[in-house]
């Protein structure tokens, strides 16, 4: 009886030993999600899917998209928030859900600081894109029919209210002295579909996904990117904030995993470094590049705390430049 009982103690304490580092790894043993805070089809869904089969992978456990849409990304936010804080459920966010949707939008109850960035992926700026139609060629030549168009303002998209999409539009008008009428979409697919079928006039969106080749295949026309030096992609394309009058028209844009603010700091280490691991693939980085996206160098979790910290501030900066105010 008593080597039964020895045996029974040592299999007790191996179970115990093999709990203890199961635990400690953090993660729980069931299906983990990352939510796409938009339509299938979209720049945050293109990330998602192609950083998804690889950190899953890195895990060790089966992981799939779930794409919530609407509300400017707060509603996918929401339900995060909801849920266990235990790292099973993850949010392909940017600035635009993070920071900017609970400053245009009175019904968000959340505030960015709820939030933990756990790897930033990727970054690019946004592009200036017209109907095909349009007879513009360039920027100046927008802005010049903006201002003929006062009986029937020209129509710009976004991807709601408080979206980086509908900030740099106001921001465009801001400094160029022109009104335009705002139309809202609840993701980029939709949007593009209408910009393509010149349903409105032009439209900021995120360099990224299909954009690239439907500027190539002339669906679209664009007329410069949000920043200050030429896109290697498109290193003839007219970098809007290197225009004296266009200055502050600088807009990148990243996309990362966020994780709740009180997700504990082991979960935290783990999805840092399986997303970061997976993006070192030569195929994922390469599949990044050829649709606009410049690659993010990895972080630790500490180095990210402090990034989104100055994010935060800064896209608040941009949205009280416009005075962009709850609705």
């Amino acid at each position: 009886m008593q080597p039964m009982r020895t045996l029974a103690r040592w299999a007790a304490a191996l179970f115990g030993v093999i709990g203890i580092a199961a635990a400690a790894q953090g993660l729980p043993n069931k299906t983990l999600s990352l939510i796409v805070p938009y339509p299938a089809g979209g720049p945050s869904d293109y990330v998602a899917r192609k950083i998804q089969p690889d950190a899953a992978a890195r895990l060790g456990q089966t992981m799939i998209i779930e794409n919530i849409g609407g509300a400017n990304g707060s509603i996918a936010l929401s339900r995060m928030l909801n849920a266990p804080p235990d790292g099973s459920m993850m949010v392909l966010g940017t600035p635009m859900e993070l920071v900017l949707a609970p400053l245009a939008m009175s019904a968000v109850k959340f505030k960015s600081e709820d939030f933990r960035l756990v790897a930033q992926l990727v970054t690019t700026n946004l592009v200036l894109l017209t109907r095909p139609t349009l007879g513009a060629k360039n920027v100046d030549e927008l802005v010049a029919m903006a201002r003929k168009a006062t009986d029937k303002p020209m129509t710009y998209g976004s991807v709601g209210l408080g979206s980086a999409y509908h900030v740099a539009g106001e921001k465009f008008a801001q400094l160029t002295g022109t009104q335009f009428t705002h139309v809202p979409y609840k993701g980029s697919a939709q949007l593009i579909t209408d910009l393509v079928g010149g349903q409105i006039d032009f439209a900021f969106i995120v360099l990224a996904g299909s954009v690239p080749a439907m500027i190539q295949d002339g669906k679209v026309k664009a007329l410069g990117i949000t920043a200050k030096t030429p896109h290697p992609l498109f290193k003839d394309l007219p970098p809007l904030a290197a225009m004296p009058a266009l200055a502050p028209l600088e807009f990148d844009l990243w996309a990362g995993v966020q994780v709740p603010r009180n997700t504990p700091d082991d979960v935290v280490a783990r999805l840092n470094k399986a997303f970061y691991e997976a993006l070192q693939d030569p195929e994922t980085r390469k599949a990044f590049e050829a649709t606009g996206n410049a690659v993010v160098s990895p972080r630790s979790p500490a180095e990210l705390d402090t990034l989104y910290v100055a994010e935060v501030e800064r896209y608040r900066a941009l949205a009280k430049s416009i005075n962009l105010q709850p609705q």
